[in-house]
């Protein structure tokens, strides 16, 4: 399953003291709520089982994530989606979502849009935000229902006005596009620097755009820069690119052939083998540039690439 984001697990954390604990056995939800928040994941694991296994959601829940996480049991994708459904079944919102996202990505169970998109759509009904912009990445697409580019921006929206990172990018996207929403740069780059401001690496390279070209700010090469290297330093391959060529060119940032060579490197290595000619590119940009350096000052780019890589 899905491993949780930062603030889920806070959420989840919560969610074990205040529901597990109000059930007749307190005494041994107590323990299994300590436990996992102890991250004595062995010992949670054992008092939540016969809970689960007595119809508590909640552990059902928890199981799941456990296992999907490999914490106190061996990893077990399919066990995982097994726990999370019978969560899910009880309405259990993390669950739906965590069970739409395994059914979208075929993760422990086969791969099935429509089942993932119906159980986003309880998820999102019930208010969690993540639910909410994955629904809106289907209607976008059209995957497992009819795609629908106004009922992704409403579904962006509702995740994006309670502050959801990703829902806020994909909004921006939406006005940037133009799709369901008239175009609107100031507004795109409104819900981008939202999600850049939460560390949204796509969205802090969207911002790069935007003030590089002017779109909906005033044109800031020392702005793009800042908010691409931002993005590049998240390891967004197009960021890091893009880093690359300010440090050649000197725009935004004063000219730097190691730096260019290091970040054109640091690419190459990002993006996926799928992405060809972004590869190519990266790959003939970074050779120009050691053109015009000495030996030490390629070897002095290795290096920090070398470093970056092992950090």
């Amino acid at each position: 399953m899905q491993r949780p984001a930062p603030h889920r697990a806070a959420l989840m954390a919560f969610l074990l003291a205040t529901t597990l604990a109000g059930t007749s056995l307190a005494g041994p939800n107590e323990s299994a709520m300590a436990a996992y928040k102890a991250r004595d994941y062995a010992t949670a694991q054992r008092l939540l089982l016969p809970l689960a296994n007595g119809g508590d959601r909640e552990a059902q829940y928890h199981l799941a994530v456990m296992y999907g996480k490999g914490q106190g049991v061996k990893e077990d994708q399919a066990e995982s989606v097994q726990w999370a459904r019978k969560a899910a079944e009880q309405g259990q919102a993390f669950a739906q979502y965590d069970l739409g996202v395994a059914c979208r990505d075929g993760r422990g169970t086969l791969r099935n849009d429509a089942e993932a998109a119906a159980w986003f759509r309880k998820a999102a009904d019930q208010g969690l935000a993540e639910a909410q912009s994955s629904l809106g990445a289907l209607y976008e697409t059209g995957r497992g229902i009819p795609r629908n580019h106004v009922e992704a921006v409403a579904w962006f929206r509702k995740a994006a006005d309670q502050n959801d990172r990703s829902g806020q990018y994909k909004l921006g996207l939406m006005y940037f596009k133009g799709q369901g929403v008239p175009q609107d740069y100031a507004e795109a780059a409104k819900w981008f620097r939202r999600a850049a401001d939460q560390d949204e690496g796509e969205a802090e390279y969207s911002l790069g755009i935007m003030y590089a070209n002017g779109y909906g700010v005033p044109r800031d090469y020392a702005a793009a820069g800042r908010w691409y290297r931002r993005a590049a330093e998240h390891g967004v391959a197009a960021g890091r690119y893009s880093v690359g060529l300010m440090y050649t060119e000197g725009r935004g940032v004063a000219k730097d052939y190691v730096q260019a060579y290091k970040w054109f490197d640091l690419a190459l290595s990002s993006f996926p083998a799928a992405e060809a000619e972004e590869r190519a590119k990266a790959t003939r940009d970074r050779d120009a540039v050691a053109l015009k350096m000495t030996p030490q000052q390629v070897a002095e780019a290795q290096k920090l690439v070398r470093e970056r890589q092992s950090n």
